[in-house]
């Protein structure tokens, strides 16, 4: 529980919203892509700053799909949502050849010195111009990328050893999508803060973590998202299949009791946490529970951890012949559900937040195997 503590502080104290480290695919972009659409569709967004920064992503993970240098350390790829005061934040990171950096180096700079009407211009040159890299279009996505957002690029270089480096691209924007750029009197812009969570991340086998408001919608595309890379692994399809139930149950139990975004952003925002290896996933949630809930749920806790598989099956068919139409609530089938397909205890947690609430954080435990 303390690596859960630390995560969620991590991401309160950094505005961070959500983190995926793994591999970028054409296929995986598209959850990606529709995750940071519905948080904008429920923020101060209109159409047209959903649109430049909508657009915006795709090119940056496009960038990421295309310009990872090293297919062993594509995993190493990283893909990070922001949620600052006037603006979103998107960030990606990836591995490129070091041999390759003075020249990138040399491109971002010239962007960035760049106004719109330049940008606009440059852009519709190369547009005419056929002399593409094989790569798809020798810096066109990165000029594509400022021309959206009306403003510059920030990036960073940090070494990795001789052969590479890890590539570190951000853009702010506003609700109008227009770019938030450093002033030349602030700091400049540093990637050591991505490089840092992306070592966190591989450490401690994370590779996708969700902190904030879970709608109906939002939650679909946490899932969608997190079958797709199911799909792509190498992993016994059992074990997708339980995976997935799982994960839906528990993303559905947090956005039931949610207490709504003004609460959460108070006291405390949801969490999805997913973490994989060698054929054995660990899936935590967190969200707020009212204090007078706590001792209900401690109860029925403890009942369902004390349990075997066989008694948690006859517990469930017991607690389902309870229901009835008019109950809104379904009492503790879900928990019962988890533990069930899980096959292992649910590990959970209780903080005090304040007189009202408490954070809850759950984590099961689903075993597997590599085909």
């Amino acid at each position: 529980m303390d690596l859960i503590r630390r995560m969620r502080n991590k991401m309160q104290k950094e505005h961070l919203m959500f983190v995926y480290r793994g591999l970028v695919t054409n296929e995986n972009s598209v959850p990606l892509l529709m995750l940071i659409e519905r948080e904008m569709e429920s923020a101060v967004y209109g159409m047209v700053g959903r649109k430049r920064l909508f657009m915006f992503v795709v090119e940056s993970l496009q960038n990421v799909a295309k310009h990872s240098d090293f297919p062993e350390m594509t995993n190493m790829s990283l893909v990070v949502y922001s949620k600052i005061e006037g603006g979103y934040t998107v960030t990606t990171g990836n591995v490129i050849s070091s041999d390759n950096v003075e020249e990138l180096k040399k491109r971002l700079e010239e962007i960035n010195k760049l106004d719109p009407e330049e940008i606009r211009n440059v852009y519709r040159q190369m547009l005419s111009n056929t002399a593409f890299s094989d790569k798809g279009g020798a810096g066109l996505g990165l000029i594509e990328m400022a021309r959206k957002t009306g403003n510059k690029l920030d990036y960073d270089f940090l070494q990795i050893d001789k052969e590479s480096s890890y590539f570190v691209l951000s853009k702010t924007v506003n609700p109008e999508g227009i770019g938030i750029h450093s002033s030349g009197d602030e700091k400049p812009f540093r990637g050591d803060s991505v490089s840092n969570l992306e070592r966190i991340m591989a450490k401690n086998n994370i590779y996708l973590i969700w902190s904030g408001h879970i709608s109906p919608d939002i939650g679909k595309e946490v899932i969608s998202f997190t079958e797709k890379k199911l799909e792509e692994e190498n992993i016994e399809q059992s074990l997708r299949r339980r995976v997935f139930s799982i994960l839906v149950e528990m993303i559905e139990n947090v956005a039931k009791y949610s207490p709504g975004r003004e609460d959460e952003e108070k006291y405390g925002m949801p969490l999805v946490m997913v973490r994989f290896k060698h054929g054995r996933y660990h899936l935590t949630t967190g969200n707020l529970i009212r204090n007078i809930k706590i001792g209900i749920l401690k109860e029925k806790m403890d009942i369902i951890n004390q349990l075997d598989n066989a008694e948690l099956k006859e517990h469930f068919k017991k607690s389902l012949s309870g229901q009835s139409a008019e109950n809104e609530s379904t009492g503790n089938l879900g928990l019962i559900d988890m533990a069930w397909k899980s096959g292992n205890k649910l590990h959970y947690q209780l903080r005090p937040v304040n007189d009202i609430y408490s954070y809850f954080t759950i984590t099961t435990r689903i075993d597997g195997h590599i085909k």
